[in-house]
């Protein structure tokens, strides 16, 4: 307890405060644009947080992770366009509150008191289940982070793409790039086609923003040459929330807030899913079902407490084992690092105080969402207006000032560029983006823990299944890549006996 209200003392300054306020405020002006996501936004805004300390960069990604997951139900209620996919759920009920109801203010308020509550909900949970899964891991060697780095890996490219064969090619590309520079044990260079540019390895944060922000920004200036049409915004009331609405949210509130914790946890998912499902069980449990799809309080509260409870449930696996439960975490993995903070079971032991600094930034970032949005709904619901002819040109600044900024280096630029236009394709071709980056920082974790590992069985595979752990993750991770061929083989081989 001595650390928590250490890091009670550490967060409450007016500078890590403002750190929060100005990431939350930068994640809803994100969050609330069609076409950008959460992930888009850490992107961005990570380069800049290089040129303050680690515990102010970190408060501020905090606060964009959970400002753009509520930001995007602001689109979603208004102009029937969820502002990132964490908020299509929202849609469902939001708009038609709004539109056929007339009522769009009391939609927005709902939504913000969801997203708060589920985020705040979120936030217990990690600081309750976190520590304790800290010490389990505590007993993990190599072979067990090997197995760690592998389950999450496959989680990851099961559910992040429709197609598993391009999730899988995704994250076998991600792993090569884990290989580009320096071999750890040997110093041999390695695929670095005789620059010293690659020496070090792929840049991590031109990589990013490549494949999140510049290529993002491409498809908007495609839908630009197409031609957009142009957004008509709705005339916002009252905003404050109602008193019948929250006795019948409530229970709602409570039951998907618990769901999106759950869901963020397990690495691979996340807030989409999470809201589906919130929004699934909230019809499920509710006396009046027929009501949904028409306007239902409960029909917003649902997906949005769900969405943002999987900020607090993402973290979970995150600080613990140093797997990111969803592809935001994954930015926030590779800002750790780069702020030399390594999560994992020894962050607990060696950096107790950073901790738990974390867990109040995030329960800081969720009460400053909530007062922004009450006190900035008419603002930000003003957002959706802005043409992409304006938007755009943003965009591509920002990338390359942020691709720049953090090493002063033009070939960053360049680098970024490159594997922006690639990325674009890729979108194309719908492939997913997060088995690559995934791909990447996992894969430097799993060649060195498996070169110990074979230090250790003096180069035997078996190490990985004669310990209970390793053993257990690594049947999981075979078992999820191998049960959906199984399944497609079934699937068949009953369509071929039907016919």
């Amino acid at each position: 307890m001595d650390d928590f209200f250490t890091a009670l003392n550490s967060a409450f300054t007016l500078y890590y405060m403002g750190m929060v306020f100005f990431g939350t405020f930068v994640g809803i002006l994100v969050g609330a644009m069609p076409g950008l996501s959460s992930v888009m936004g850490l992107t961005i805004v990570l380069p800049f947080t290089f040129s303050i300390d680690n515990i102010g960069g970190i408060f501020m990604l905090l606060g964009v992770f959970c400002g753009s997951i509520y930001g995007g139900s602001i689109t979603a209620i208004l102009i029937n366009t969820p502002g990132t996919a964490n908020s299509a759920a929202t849609v469902l009920d939001g708009y038609p509150m709004a539109v056929k109801l007339g009522q769009p203010g009391r939609a927005l308020s709902i939504s913000t008191l969801a997203s708060t509550f589920g985020g705040l909900f979120s936030a217990v949970a990690l600081l309750g289940t976190a520590p304790l899964l800290a010490k389990v891991a505590m007993n993990f060697t190599s072979p067990e982070y090997f197995a760690l780095a592998a389950f999450g890996l496959t989680i990851v490219t099961r559910v992040s793409s429709k197609s598993m064969i391009k999730s899988l090619m995704g994250a076998v590309l991600g792993l090569l790039f884990a290989t580009v520079g320096l071999d750890l044990f040997s110093g041999v260079p390695r695929f670095t086609f005789g620059t010293v540019y690659f020496t070090a390895g792929i840049a991590y944060i031109p990589l990013m923003i490549s494949l999140y922000a510049f290529s993002q920004g491409m498809t908007a200036a495609e839908e630009t040459a197409q031609g957009a049409p142009p957004v008509n915004l709705m005339k916002i009331e009252s905003i404050l929330p109602r008193w019948d609405d929250f006795r019948l949210i409530l229970p709602t509130l409570f039951r998907s807030s618990a769901i999106g914790v759950i869901i963020g946890a397990i690495p691979g998912t996340g807030g989409d899913i999470a809201a589906w499902v919130g929004y699934n069980e909230a019809k499920r449990w509710s006396k009046h079902p027929e009501k949904f799809g028409a306007g239902s309080p409960e029909g917003i509260a649902a997906p949005e407490s769900a969405n943002n409870a999987i900020s607090g449930g993402a973290l979970i696996p995150l600080l613990t084992m140093g797997i990111p439960g969803d592809a935001g975490t994954a930015v926030m993995l590779g800002a750790f690092m780069m702020h030399g903070i390594v999560p994992g079971p020894l962050l607990f032991k060696e950096q107790g105080v950073l901790v738990y600094t974390i867990i109040v930034g995030l329960f800081i970032a969720n009460v400053f969402m909530g007062l922004l949005g009450y006190a900035g709904i008419k603002f930000f619901a003003k957002i959706p207006a802005i043409p992409n002819a304006v938007l755009v040109p943003l965009i591509f600044i920002l990338c390359y000032v942020g691709a720049f900024a953090l090493n002063n280096n033009v070939d960053d630029i360049y680098f970024m560029i490159a594997a922006g236009i690639v990325a674009f394709i890729l979108l194309k071709l719908d492939f997913a983006m997060p088995p690559i980056i995934l791909g990447l920082i996992l894969g430097g974790i799993m060649e060195k823990n498996l070169a110990r590992s074979m230090v250790l069985s003096k180069g035997s595979f078996w190490i990985f299944f004669t310990r209970p752990i390793s053993c257990a993750l690594m049947l999981i991770a075979i078992a999820t890549l191998v049960f959906p061929v199984i399944s497609w083989l079934v699937k068949t081989l009953r369509q071929r006996r039907a016919a």
